[in-house]
């Protein structure tokens, strides 16, 4: 089993009257990327200031390597850091910026040379030592930051919006690279970020965060599928959302739902009240019937106008207005199909298990 390397237990922090963090708790196991996300100003930020200790908590523990780091000074820590601006030193070179944590820490030189020549290996930049960060893109600037804050083999990486400084196809490019570089150095990483790109492909877990508080943990495609608040899931995916109420039980796994939109039949159990309730459908999951196409058995339907369809390269996002007045996106990949028309009248189908059902 695995060894818990960070624990947060309880975390408070409050600047004035308003609450940062309220009650947060969780733990990063030995190797594991943990991604915080969430928008500006839940939280997630401060949560990595206090664990790196630049902000102390107004209650709670946090933990690294099982040593309490109440008073212990930020330099104590041995936790790597990341910056959203990456923080190098203009005036040293890519070697002397990687070796620097080592040398305030008094390592012998051969040691030094040693330890930067693995690093600089490890992110792809074997050939860069005498250059000075003003010469490097700005994916190979990320990557010595990267480098400096493994050199010293922290307990933790602490990773800060580590890619925003980027632009949008060498963020994309860079993903899969940098976890890579983290695996391969079996670092146990936290991640905090506002990309749910970012987060779903550099983490092995995700913790959605929001007003300073914990609102759901798991892997990438259990916290998209099965969100247990609408903020989650709103947040983590676009969303298509149906209000209404639950009817009777179909089958112990399927429920009756009327809505403005029509009455649907939606994967619910049986045991929930018959609440007003809300569900939403991925905009991915829902398929527009062309011509005289049947609907299919099992198939919920709805009927709308096309306002607008947008041609993405690989996607076309149809915007449809509904009855009820209601807006749905639609994304289908694109199969070299014609546009429809503004205006055209479309028949949209999707699944009872598609349904993603918030009581």
């Amino acid at each position: 089993m695995l060894s818990t390397v960070l624990e947060l237990r309880n975390v408070s922090k409050r600047f004035g009257n308003a609450p940062a963090v309220s009650d947060v708790s969780f733990s990063v196991r030995s190797g594991q990327i943990l991604a915080l996300l969430g928008p500006s100003g839940c939280g997630k930020t401060t949560t990595l200031r206090m664990i790196a200790g630049f902000v102390d908590p107004d209650e709670g523990t946090i933990e690294i390597g099982g040593r309490d780091m109440r008073d212990v000074r930020p330099h104590e820590r041995n936790v790597g850091l990341v910056f959203q601006d990456y923080a190098l030193f203009p005036h040293l070179s890519v070697e002397q910026n990687v070796a620097y944590g080592l040398r305030q820490r008094g390592d012998a030189r051969d040691a030094i040379a040693r330890r930067v020549e693995e690093m600089l290996t490890l992110v792809h930049l074997k050939g860069f030592e005498a250059r000075r960060p003003a010469g490097l893109s700005g994916g190979q600037q990320q990557r010595v930051a990267l480098a400096r804050a493994m050199a010293i083999t922290p307990d933790v990486m602490l990773l800060d919006e580590p890619l925003s400084a980027l632009d949008a196809k060498l963020r994309q490019e860079l993903r899969f690279e940098l976890k890579q570089i983290l695996q391969a150095a079996h670092c146990t990483t936290l991640i905090v970020t506002h990309d749910q790109e970012e987060a779903m492909s550099l983490a092995d877990e995700i913790i959605v965060m929001d007003r300073g508080r914990v609102l759901q943990r798991g892997i990438a495609a259990a916290i998209y599928h099965t969100p247990r608040t609408r903020t989650v899931a709103e947040f983590i995916g676009r969303t298509n959302w149906f209000e209404g109420k639950l009817g009777q039980a179909i089958t112990p796994a399927l429920r009756e739902f009327a809505s403005d939109e029509g009455r649907f039949v939606v994967a619910a159990d049986a045991a929930i009240d018959n609440a007003i309730v809300q569900f939403c459908v991925r905009p991915e999951r829902l398929r527009i019937l062309t011509g005289d196409e049947p609907a299919g058995e099992g198939l919920n339907l709805v009927q709308g106008t096309l306002l607008s369809a947008a041609y993405l390269g690989s996607e076309i996002h149809h915007a449809v207005k509904l009855s009820s007045g209601r807006t749905i996106i639609c994304i289908e990949q694109n199969r070299d199909q014609a546009l429809p028309a503004a205006g055209a009248q479309l028949r949209i189908v999707f699944r009872p298990s598609d349904c993603i059902l918030i009581a």
